[in-house]
């Protein structure tokens, strides 16, 4: 072979034009992996703290109405729970009850505490973990709502919000890293100064128009 063939392979051996795009090109997949991660990690955190600040948004809304409460009051409780959760697509996901909790009045061992009315928003398949409507009014089946080693009841003479939201996260990316996930978060406040805690429908809504859990 020609010395010429061989300055040639000497110069193309020394020559690391396009070595870092190569490099590169090598380190994208696994760059890309971690970014995509990271957003989808960000996503799911914040989906986190959105409901959470949901559950209590609603239960301290639901605890303030004075006087009485009535059905349009659930409403407008309902529209600003909806506002809160932009970018969820929560309320084809997910699901808000609200239950009005207290004592159900009845002498020893009958004595418990009762589901009054219960409303809710959101058409995701989910159902209360702690009751419905009624539950508990004629016996003592019903002690307190929440989750074991934290649950809540009523005082006599007053009413708990208590309200419970679970969501099917849907994934920013792909449900490859977490899987399918269903969040849940609950809260309760404690009604202020209202004393007559039955639902109200002033304006006459229609059964269509309320938020009625069926």
């Amino acid at each position: 072979m020609s010395a010429a063939f061989f300055r040639a392979l000497r110069r193309l051996r020394k020559d690391q034009s396009g070595l870092a795009l190569i490099e590169f090109a090598y380190s994208l997949p696994v760059l890309l992996i971690l970014a995509l991660a990271g957003l989808e990690v960000a996503h799911l955190a914040i989906a986190h703290m959105k409901l959470s600040q949901l559950a209590m948004l609603v239960a301290d809304n639901a605890s303030r109405v004075r006087a009485s409460i009535d059905e349009a009051d659930i409403n407008e409780i309902f529209t600003g729970a909806n506002l809160s959760t932009s970018g969820l697509n929560f309320k084809a996901n997910g699901k808000i009850i609200l239950s009005d909790l207290e004592p159900n009045g009845l002498e020893a061992p009958n004595s418990g505490q009762y589901i009054r009315w219960q409303r809710c928003y959101g058409t995701g398949s989910f159902t209360s973990s702690y009751g419905v409507t009624n539950d508990g009014k004629t016996n003592a089946s019903l002690q307190a709502m929440g989750p074991t080693g934290n649950q809540i009841a009523s005082m006599a003479g007053t009413a708990v919000m208590f309200v419970e939201v679970a969501y099917q996260y849907q994934p920013l990316i792909s449900n490859s890293l977490f899987g399918a996930k269903t969040i849940r978060y609950s809260s309760a406040f404690n009604v202020r100064e209202r004393t007559d805690q039955a639902i109200k429908n002033a304006g006459n809504l229609a059964a269509s128009a309320t938020a009625l859990c069926t």
